[in-house]
């Protein structure tokens, strides 16, 4: 357990550098799940993630003499930001390493505030395992994302931050990666409020914590592979498993489906851009992995919004055709004139938007004389859509729906 005495200190510490970033109500969420549900969002701090906290809280407490031998990371973006930042707020080298598929936004951020950065290895434990060994041969100072008790520390300060706006929770939930997060925030609310229950949650495609917690004993991955990056860790770390195990009292799991549902959410519903990690506690929460009394006052730990763009786009489009609101379908049509006319009339009388379409009447599939559509609707639900097949069929046309 991270004590809370240094939990304090750290926020005395980093308060005049950190934003006190807002605990909001969701009425959305809220309706949704039943429960009072609070947002602690971090997407909104300086760089766009918790990280800066922690990494703030280490570089303060290195000696003079350490910060002028320079400091080295390792990170899939947020801790790199956090890293890069600090040095730069105390004149500090700072070089970073980050896995070879680092979203480009974090990469440019990260090199934006003044750190060098060194692409490295296919996932954050192959750039760690080189960042260690660079920090050594360079004779720097290792800063490690979660595996220090100033981090963690640090990120506890979350937790003070949401016991001082509300003191009455009755749950709090919190990403987790390697743990760094999850072990500053439950050690800080059990030692301030033993009665509010913590809850975990990973992503499925990086299950080492996870499976760690139920064994009681360190177990890695073999690999991962999520769209939440920022908790897209492979190895469990033994001195963060200690204190989830000792302060955590439910870990649960989300897939990348239930992410991408959460994201889209939070983006629509809530005008909230938040990356993968960020949204897993909303996704369990939406999809029922945890369970809570009618009412709970429930804080939720939106962990970062950098989420990389072209991500971003591939998840409000799969979202839409989810939903009902997009849908692709394929027709048949004798090639000759009018023909595509008759067509988008059938298509205007079903109340369907075209937002795409293309006329094919080369293929070596077609019949002599036949021309092959492909077109993309914009659609108001499952029940518009069934309408749109049914006029379609009500006109002759035949066709197949695409997605």
């Amino acid at each position: 357990m991270v004590s809370l005495n240094k939990i304090i200190q750290a926020k005395i510490t980093i308060g005049h550098f950190v934003n006190k970033t807002p605990f909001a109500f969701s009425a959305r969420l809220s309706g949704v799940t039943g429960a009072d549900i609070y947002l602690k969002e971090e997407n909104l701090q300086r760089t766009g993630a918790y990280k800066i906290r922690g990494a703030y809280n280490k570089i303060a407490n290195l000696t003079s003499d350490q910060r002028k031998m320079g400091v080295v990371a390792a990170s899939a973006g947020n801790h790199a930001q956090g890293v890069a930042i600090s040095a730069r707020e105390f004149g500090v080298r700072a070089v970073i390493v980050m896995p070879e598929s680092t979203p480009l936004l974090k990469v440019s951020g990260t090199k934006d505030l003044g750190a060098e950065v060194i692409l490295k290895g296919d996932n954050f434990d192959e750039a760690y395992e080189f960042a260690v060994t660079y920090a050594k041969e360079q004779g720097m100072n290792f800063i490690h994302p979660f595996n220090d008790e100033f981090v963690m520390a640090g990120q506890g300060t979350i937790g003070l931050e949401m016991l001082d706006d509300m003191s009455d929770l009755d749950m709090v939930v919190v990403p987790v990666g390697g743990g760094g997060l999850a072990s500053g925030v439950a050690s800080c609310v059990k030692q301030v409020n033993p009665h509010i229950k913590v809850v975990c949650v990973g992503a499925k495609g990086a299950p080492a914590m996870w499976q760690s917690f139920n064994a009681k004993k360190s177990i890695n991955s073999k690999s991962v592979r999520t769209i939440a990056d920022g908790i897209a860790v492979r190895d469990a770390s033994e001195i963060t498993l200690a204190n989830i195990i000792e302060c955590v009292d439910e870990f649960v799991q989300v897939d990348d489906e239930e992410i991408a549902t959460a994201i889209l959410f939070l983006l629509e519903s809530q005008k909230i851009v938040v990356e993968g990690a960020g949204a897993a506690g909303v996704a369990a929460l939406m999809h029922g992995k945890i369970k809570h009394k009618k009412g709970a006052k429930i804080g939720i730990v939106l962990s970062g919004g950098n989420i990389d763009v072209q991500m971003l786009s591939i998840i409000i489009e799969k979202g839409l055709i989810k939903s009902a609101r997009k849908m692709t379908i394929q027709v048949t049509l004798i090639d000759k004139p009018g023909a595509l006319l008759a067509l988008t009339d059938a298509l205007k009388d079903a109340n369907a938007n075209i937002v795409k379409i293309d006329y094919d009447r080369f293929s070596t599939e077609l019949e002599y004389g036949d021309a092959s559509i492909t077109i993309t609707l914009e659609t108001k639900g499952a029940e518009h859509q069934e309408r749109i097949k049914k006029v379609l069929k009500e006109h002759g046309f035949e066709f197949t729906q695409v997605f």
